[in-house]
């Protein structure tokens, strides 16, 4: 197996959607939302592909490290690799629909699960969407995370009580999504949260809850204020507000913003473990990904997406040796050129 042979295999699912591109830098599909581009001219989706492109690291080779360390705590779990498969829904809109919702998603967490790490479920216009991403974690007895669009408090609340008897590690709203051109097409209002709804989400729970759409430091503050367990920095894949900067960008100043204990968690743009090193160093705890993985499984399924997997931690593995980093919970941001 091969990542040329699995672009080849999914273009054939997934064309026009997604062209399968051998580097996947958001230009070619620029404004394709439904699709898998970026909203407007693209900007957003490109910057998160460009900043991670601008960082370099410093490669050293002599120091102690012979094994680095790649598993990652998380709320009591284990996980294999610093890698989360980020929250997909929409595959039929945004996807083409060659794989079902329900398939895609059983896929998506059996995956993840086989290769050590777990996955991310998510919420859509259509409502079975978040009950193939329940069914799912279920099925992996538990190891999973459901993310909830920011609906109405009394809806997400009535979602995560659904998710909690599924045994999920953790629950959390993609707050980003409040500006998603899908959910209004499909009449589902979702809108962006105050601190203190926020506030009373963290707090519906005995879960660990996620906020996924955070792009500054002030916003990072109040999750934390707010007694959330994790953020994401992300711009939603630069799919919701056009213009934005890349997460890499932003990261540096979000970490450096907060003293609390949350959990610091991006995604955008990464396409190798050597970027799964680059937004460690910036000081991430762990990375979501997202679209690469969903071109594995169009393109071979659970197999594909276990060995894209496996192929970011080896090549993870590989930088932390050339740049001296012992543990992923432990990444200096000296390894950085600037």
């Amino acid at each position: 197996m091969d990542i040329k042979t699995i672009k080849t295999e999914a273009a054939k699912l997934l064309k026009p959607y997604c062209r399968c591109c051998p580097h996947c830098d958001g230009k070619a599909c620029a404004g394709e939302v439904p699709g898998m581009g970026g909203v407007g001219t693209g900007q957003s989706f490109i910057a998160n592909v460009e900043a991670l492109k601008n960082i370099k690291l410093n490669m050293r080779t002599i120091h102690e490290v012979k094994v680095p360390k790649t598993t990652i705590e998380l709320w009591g779990h284990t996980l294999s690799m610093p890698i989360i498969s980020a929250p997909i829904t929409g595959v039929s809109y945004n996807m083409g629909g060659a794989i079902s919702e329900e398939e895609f998603t059983r896929i998506w967490t059996k995956a993840s699960v086989e290769a050590g790490t777990i996955a991310m479920t998510g919420d859509g216009a259509d409502p079975t969407m978040f009950d193939s991403g329940c069914k799912a974690i279920k099925e992996v007895a538990g190891k999973g995370i459901a993310i909830i669009k920011p609906r109405a408090n009394d809806e997400i609340i009535r979602r995560i009580k659904i998710a909690e008897e599924t045994g999920a590690i953790a629950v959390g709203i993609d707050i980003d999504g409040a500006g998603l051109i899908t959910m209004a097409l499909k009449g589902q209002p979702v809108s962006p949260k105050s601190p203190k709804e926020i506030e009373h989400l963290v707090k519906s729970t005995s879960l660990p809850f996620i906020v996924k759409g955070i792009m500054t430091p002030i916003e990072a503050r109040i999750c934390a204020e707010s007694g959330a367990s994790a953020i994401v920095v992300s711009n939603h894949g630069g799919r919701v507000l056009d213009q934005t900067p890349g997460t890499a960008e932003v990261l540096p100043k979000i970490v450096d913003s907060i003293t609390s204990p949350i959990k610091i968690f991006v995604d955008g743009g990464i396409r190798s473990g050597v970027d799964v090193l680059k937004m460690l160093a910036l000081g991430a705890h762990c990375v979501l990904i997202g679209r690469p993985l969903i071109i594995s499984v169009f393109g071979g399924g659970k197999d594909a997406m276990v060995f894209l997997l496996n192929k970011y931690k080896t090549e993870l593995t590989n930088a932390m040796l050339l740049t001296g980093a012992s543990d992923v919970g432990y990444v200096s941001r000296s390894i950085i050129e600037v």
